[in-house]
């Protein structure tokens, strides 16, 4: 005989060679020759296997201190203890002690890939739930496309998406809806007139359509980059070198009206485009330097026979009227003097009567 105690909250399951025989709840107990008794802490979540639970439950009195629940493939259990979630039951059937708790359980069908709205939203960020759910973000910039089992389903709008996980197929596409830059660089283009260039090309573009962008057309942002390049090398290859150079603004707006509308098939909406740079080869770009050099120097030349010509009629222009008007000869005359007599620094007169004479002689012949 073997004398057991089992305290409150406890209970004690008697086995005799491997057979249930009794269920003993709080007090003292003897045990009979051959008994084994397994203590269960009735605050504490025990889990049987399959076939240990169906002989336990064919006792009575254990049925009476469990909760048995039963979840069928398709369902989850939700557990909850004293009104508080506790934890996530799956497939299968669980026996949960009564004890000193109040447990209820919420099953929820996972068949379907939409939660419930009976389902707490904040249970979905705690641990037990997070292993199954799909959480899905799309930012406020962005929108996205959800596909099921592969099927187009609807557009999804800036928020937070949660689907149970099970065995249908889930695929978020998703795009961003600001403003986008494309850069088309090193571009090597033969002109009109047979001159290759290098020509860095920036576009702005923003997505219009996402379900064109996105499910109608496969890579659109590879196809515009394409769509722009081919563009461009139209553009240019129509240009001589010299129209090119004079108008460079112009390739922005032919490559614009050709590719507008092939950019509207894509979902996309072009806002502006231009080129950035256009890099010369070095002997296209040495000659270009020689003819710079001599426009330059060409339109100094005509500058400077412009202004000896100015100079030469205003000459004139003073010389007919000093010949016409004897007073203003001998200003410009007194004027010359005075200009001759800041550079002297001695003057050496010699005679009593006769300076006025000399000093005439001196600039005046």
């Amino acid at each position: 005989m073997k004398r057991v105690t089992i305290n409150t909250n406890d209970v004690g399951l008697v086995f005799k060679r491997g057979k249930l025989k009794n269920v003993l709840t709080a007090g003292t107990y003897w045990l009979g020759f051959g008994e084994d008794i397994t203590l269960f802490d009735m605050g504490k979540e025990y889990f049987f296997t399959l076939a240990e639970l169906e002989v336990l439950l064919t006792n009575t009195d254990f049925t009476n201190l469990v909760h048995v629940v039963d979840v069928a493939d398709n369902e989850l259990a939700l557990v909850y203890r004293n009104g508080n979630f506790k934890s996530v039951l799956t497939a299968g059937k669980h026996a949960i002690w009564k004890g000193l708790s109040a447990y209820h359980f919420v099953k929820v069908d996972i068949s379907n890939i939409n939660i419930d709205e009976t389902v707490d939203k904040n249970l979905l960020e705690k641990a037990p739930l997070l292993n199954y759910i799909r959480a899905f973000k799309v930012e406020s910039f962005e929108k996205a496309l959800l596909f099921v089992d592969g099927k187009f389903e609807r557009v999804m709008e800036a928020g937070n998406y949660v689907y149970w996980k099970n065995a249908t197929t889930i695929q978020v596409l998703k795009t961003d809806m600001r403003q986008l830059n494309m850069e088309i660089i090193g571009q090597e283009i033969l002109t009109k007139d047979k001159a290759q260039l290098r020509v860095n090309f920036s576009i702005q573009y923003q997505v219009d359509d996402i379900i064109k962008a996105l499910l109608e057309n496969k890579d659109f942002d590879k196809q515009l980059y394409i769509t722009m390049q081919l563009a461009l090398r139209e553009s240019v290859g129509l240009m001589t070198f010299d129209e090119l150079m004079e108008s460079k603004e112009k390739i922005a707006a032919q490559v614009m009206d050709l590719t507008l509308a092939k950019a509207t098939d894509l979902g996309v909406k072009l806002i502006n485009c231009g080129v950035k740079d256009i890099i010369l080869p070095g002997d296209v770009k040495e000659i270009m330097n020689q003819v710079l050099i001599a426009e330059k120097r060409a339109q100094a030349n005509i500058i400077t026979r412009r202004e000896e010509t100015a100079s030469t009629r205003s000459l004139l222009n003073t010389a007919k009227l000093m010949e016409e008007n004897s007073m203003l000869y001998k200003l410009k005359e007194m004027e010359y003097v005075e200009k001759i007599a800041e550079k002297i620094n001695n003057i050496s007169l010699s005679g009593s009567g006769q300076i006025v004479d000399q000093l005439k002689q001196i600039f005046v012949k």
